[in-house]
């Protein structure tokens, strides 16, 4: 078994701690280790050895991710020309690394959070399990993905619809759809229906020659010119990354996947968080007693982070409220409203600015 860690995206919503030049991975948001490191001290030794992991990035980061982890292979860090989403991620992973294809591969994101870490350990052992059996048909194992349990009607969240349990795989069930960010009403119409749902973590677990089957079922103009380019080198793959259609691994491969019976879930109540917005880091950090750092105090206020610069930051009777002091810029925000940074982001890269 192989593990491969996307590190890339932007992480606009975390913004203005999280830029283009350090991007949500890279810092430390919960603990002194940043969130690639964890998700690097989740697995290993205890999955995985050093050995067996991979680090898919762009090329902007490739000394980032040598500096923050100094025990990945050299060989291990696979650059990217450009961000193309996850299905040419994962592509260009299954293409790079020189593994039987019988051999299992784990992919983690390297921005999320979890508190149940033995639990999640756990679970990727039993999707292992659950992936490296021989299908119905004689065919590669099912593809495997880690649904985490909801506890309310999330907007911000894709969503895995399952059905029936899968015979001698419980509590594994058989995926039948995966739905985009839906509305609230549409999100409370899932929590209510029938069939059981999960959140989307983006966590999947499959044999290498099911994923390869996957891709050319459902995205062969992907895998193909991923495969050819790292055949080629770093100009093919240069020239390759300028053309190939940038879309998510659950878009291109899984919902086809899903259609022809080939994905399961594992449910998953391990405490996760992808701590996609500044509200869902004030949660992350409160389940540990946390309200602030940095050079501040407070006078009654309530469900308020602080994340305070070189300023000493006071607030007096605040009530869902977010200050980020970055240096160059301070944010303030209410919790609920904190997903719109990322707008704010993209004006600030694109040089409007106050």
């Amino acid at each position: 078994m192989h593990a491969v860690i996307l590190a890339g995206g932007g992480g606009t919503r975390l913004w203005p701690l999280s830029r283009p030049d350090l991007p949500k991975p890279f810092l430390p948001l919960v603990g002194d280790r940043t969130l690639l490191q964890q998700t690097w001290d989740r697995i290993v030794p205890s999955v995985v050895g050093a050995a067996d992991v991979a680090v898919v990035t762009d090329r902007r980061y490739e000394a980032l991710v040598r500096r923050q982890l100094p025990d990945l292979e050299p060989g291990m860090l696979l650059a990217e020309p450009a961000g193309r989403n996850t299905a040419a991620a994962v592509a260009f992973a299954l293409a790079a690394l020189d593994r039987p294809g019988d051999d299992v591969m784990i992919v983690l994101p390297a921005d999320h959070l979890v508190a149940d870490e033995d639990g999640f350990r756990a679970l990727l052992v039993g999707a292992e399990r659950l992936a490296s059996t021989t299908a119905a048909d004689g065919g590669p194992g099912l593809l495997v993905t880690l649904g985490i349990a909801p506890d309310g009607p999330e907007t911000g969240y894709g969503y895995i619809v399952s059905g029936e349990t899968i015979p001698g795989a419980s509590p594994a069930h058989a995926v039948t759809r995966f739905v985009e960010k839906p509305t609230a009403d549409a999100a409370e119409r899932l929590l209510a229906g029938p069939a059981p749902v999960a959140w989307n973590a983006g966590i999947f677990v499959w044999r290498r020659d099911a994923l390869r089957a996957a891709f050319a079922a459902g995205a062969p103009d992907i895998v193909k010119a991923v495969e050819e380019a790292v055949a080629g080198g770093d100009e093919a793959l240069d020239a390759a990354y300028r053309r190939v259609r940038a879309t998510s691994i659950d878009h291109a491969v899984l919902e086809p996947a899903a259609a022809a019976g080939r994905v399961a879930m594992l449910r998953a109540d391990v405490g996760w968080s992808d701590l996609g917005s500044w509200s869902a880091l004030r949660d992350a950090l409160a389940s540990r007693g946390v309200t602030g750092r940095g050079p501040h105090r407070d006078l009654g206020s309530s469900r308020t982070l602080v994340l305070a610069g070189d300023r000493p930051v006071v607030t007096i009777g605040l009530s869902d409220v977010i200050i980020v002091d970055a240096g160059d810029v301070i944010l303030v925000a209410s919790g609920e409203a904190s997903q719109q940074v990322k707008a704010v982001a993209e004006d600030w890269a694109a040089g409007r600015r106050p």
